[in-house]
């Protein structure tokens, strides 16, 4: 993604300050680890998990940490496999997720205050109670293609625009 696409993806004359988000989706084979989030920024929704970069960390760190806080799981490695990036309509903030893959944990997943993990076979995925812009993506993490996007959003549940590319390299 260029510059200049990004540019032309953000409407004129708005000014969006970036938000540094992660997100973890633990893949095992023919299913995949979500988690039911039971508060704050899109409850009632399943998801992989994360949260926002704190100041000093590197975005891998936040996400390893998010990923301990929320499913008690940790990882050996993770796999950078995509970075979306979201805008909604009269919000000043562009939410600049980088989403990672891991294959192999420790530990087993528990519920905490924030979110309730849950196995999906991978045919099974429950995209009606998702973020309506997964459907479109999650294909692509499960066959580990590396892909870049951006969504505009109206509220919550409205995607007005997208773009999705795979893409070699992050």
């Amino acid at each position: 993604m260029t510059p200049r696409e990004f540019t032309n993806w953000v409407e004129v004359g708005e000014m969006l300050s970036p938000k540094l988000l992660t997100l973890v989706l633990v893949v095992q084979p023919g299913k995949v680890l979500l988690g039911m989030k039971k508060r704050g920024f899109g409850v009632g929704r399943w998801n992989g998990f994360g949260g926002k970069v704190q100041a000093g960390e590197t975005i891998e760190c936040a996400a390893r940490r998010e990923l301990l806080e929320e499913s008690g799981l940790t990882v050996d490695a993770l796999e950078k496999i995509g970075n979306i990036k979201f805008e909604f309509v009269g919000e000043t903030q562009l939410l600049d997720v980088h989403v990672f893959r891991a294959d192999a944990y420790n530990g087993e997943p528990t519920e905490s205050d924030e979110m309730r993990p849950q196995w999906f076979e991978c045919d099974k995925i429950p995209f009606s109670q998702m973020w309506p812009d997964d459907i479109l993506w999650f294909p692509l993490l499960l066959q580990r293609k590396k892909f870049v996007g951006y969504f505009k959003f109206q509220g919550h549940d409205t995607i007005l625009s997208h773009t999705l590319n795979e893409v070699e390299e992050l």
